[in-house]
């Protein structure tokens, strides 16, 4: 599994800077979001450091499927897949990607404003 040193992401994968985990495989980490933007924000990452989905190939385009699969089950964990919950992904700069690691938000706990879909 490749890091980035140079990227908090990574820097939370090995365990360099602490977060409160959600969720965490030989794949993927889930974890709080320490500005959150609801009442439940929970960012999951791959531990392969994937920079952007301008990124992913067929060789790891998998972990997407699994990244899906995880943010599934915490929505239901969490309480918010009945109600419902947003997914968010930014890539790149225009798109509003502020850390060049792949990752996916999961918002939910309360009506969400509407946004740009």
């Amino acid at each position: 599994m490749a890091l980035s040193m140079d990227c908090i992401f990574c820097k939370i994968i090995d365990g360099t800077i602490p977060s409160k985990k959600v969720f965490e495989n030989e794949r993927c980490v889930a974890f709080y979001d320490t500005t959150p933007q609801a009442p439940v924000h929970v960012l999951i990452v791959p531990k392969e450091h994937i920079e952007s989905m301008n990124c992913v190939n067929e060789e790891n385009a998998g972990v997407i499927t699994e990244m899906l699969l995880i943010l599934r089950r915490i929505a239901a964990d969490l309480c918010i897949a009945e109600q419902g919950y947003r997914i968010i992904n930014n890539c790149g700069d225009h798109g509003g990607q502020t850390v060049k690691h792949l990752h996916f938000h999961l918002l939910g706990g309360a009506a969400l404003p509407v946004m740009l879909a």
